[in-house]
């Protein structure tokens, strides 16, 4: 699918939308993906920042998606695990950036060549409009090589 239809088709679907995210870009090639979570009065928590299950969802699928569209159909690719730590009140507009480098696609590359599971970490700073962290979010992917392209 074209980057650019999918981001489109992400931003009207319903957990994004009714929460403020919002993909402000994805690269042709799925490999810089941007995301935004804007401050609304519904996705406020209690004391009037931004509920830390949004904080989460913003980063949630694109590690995954973005490497399902670079590294191809010849691997299985899926969320593993995943951890959130919550370092100042979000207000306001935040972001986060998702880069998926020539390196980090030779590497899991190669771990995965002869059919092996790779688990690999990945680590996002949500920063508000100041660049302060308000939170960093820890996504853990699975990559292996499918048997049929072994």
């Amino acid at each position: 699918m074209k980057a650019n239809l999918f981001r489109h088709g992400i931003n009207l679907w319903p957990p994004f939308l009714l929460a403020g995210i919002h993909v402000t870009s994805i690269s042709a090639d799925y490999r810089q993906i941007e995301v935004e979570l804007r401050m609304r009065p519904w996705n406020r928590n209690y004391v009037g920042t931004h509920f830390g299950g949004s904080l989460f969802a913003m980063t949630d699928p694109f590690w995954m998606l973005g490497l399902l569209h670079t590294l191809g159909r010849d691997y299985y690719v899926w969320d593993r695990a995943a951890a959130i730590e919550f370092l100042k009140p979000g207000r306001g507009t935040v972001r986060t950036r998702f880069d998926i480098t020539d390196v980090l696609l030779e590497e899991l590359r190669s771990e995965a060549a002869e059919g092996a599971k790779v688990l690999r970490w990945f680590t996002n700073d949500v920063v508000d409009q100041q660049g302060d962290v308000v939170a960093q979010v820890r996504k853990q992917v699975y990559v292996r090589l499918k048997p049929a392209a072994r």
